[in-house]
């Protein structure tokens, strides 16, 4: 039976009185790859927050097990052009990290070639990669990824999502990540989460293209999803 790292207990939260999160509950096992999927203005970004500890829910709780370690990218993240850091800089700030961890993980996420560049002139595939590395240097039993791909073009998308996936199976971390890309959410993960406030379904990939709620919120791209959910299905997972 697999550990459980984060239990979310019927949490709630509200923002001048308009609800953001509904008696919201979940578990976040070892090894887990759990993606969560909703509309826009859905809670999504609110319950990473709540989990990540920067605010409160109005009621319910997150327990934690107690050597959790958090590797976090956020949704977005904008260097101040001001002042001057290296991606080297970067991945130093605040924290000592053996120089071979250092490299080796900067090897593993493709960013070695640009450890002296400055950070404001990355593109937006290579800010991802490095958030990315400074996530892996907390070396996380969890790692929370905030819409990843987000502003990427396809093929950048893709080299991420293939990224993200190895690192999951090797590190052996747990993995949350938020996701509009259900193409990719479908082919990776191992439970689904579909949130809009509350959760309206939860399971694995097969059982949630099943479900109606899942189907009315994302109705518009059901015949492209199963297309390519079939098309890479086509072979037995393990239990």
């Amino acid at each position: 039976m697999s550990e459980t790292l984060v239990h979310v207990d019927q949490v709630s939260l509200s923002y001048h009185g308009k609800s953001v999160l509904d008696q919201v509950s979940f578990e976040l096992k070892a090894g887990e790859f759990i993606t969560l999927i909703g509309p826009n203005g859905a809670g999504k970004s609110s319950l990473i927050k709540i989990l990540l500890g920067l605010i409160k829910p109005d009621s319910g709780s997150v327990t934690k097990l107690d050597n959790i370690r958090l590797g976090y990218t956020p949704q977005k993240f904008i260097p101040n052009e001001f002042i001057p850091i290296s991606v080297l800089g970067f991945l130093k700030l605040n924290q000592k990290i053996d120089d071979d961890f250092l490299y080796s993980t900067a090897q593993l996420t493709s960013i070695e070639s640009i450890l002296n560049n400055e950070l404001k002139n990355l593109s937006g595939g290579e800010m991802q990669r490095v958030l990315l590395a400074r996530a892996l240097l907390a070396k996380p039993n969890v790692l929370i990824l905030d819409e990843p791909a987000q502003n990427l073009d396809v093929n950048g998308q893709m080299h991420l999502y293939k990224l993200i996936q190895d690192i999951h199976q090797t590190q052996g971390c747990a993995v949350l990540m938020v996701s509009h890309d259900l193409h990719r959410v479908m082919r990776e993960s191992t439970q689904v989460l579909c949130l809009y406030h509350h959760i309206c379904c939860m399971g694995q990939p097969e059982s949630i293209l099943k479900d109606s709620q899942f189907n009315d919120l994302f109705a518009d791209q059901m015949d492209d999803l199963m297309a390519t959910y079939e098309h890479h299905h086509n072979h037995c997972h393990e239990d």
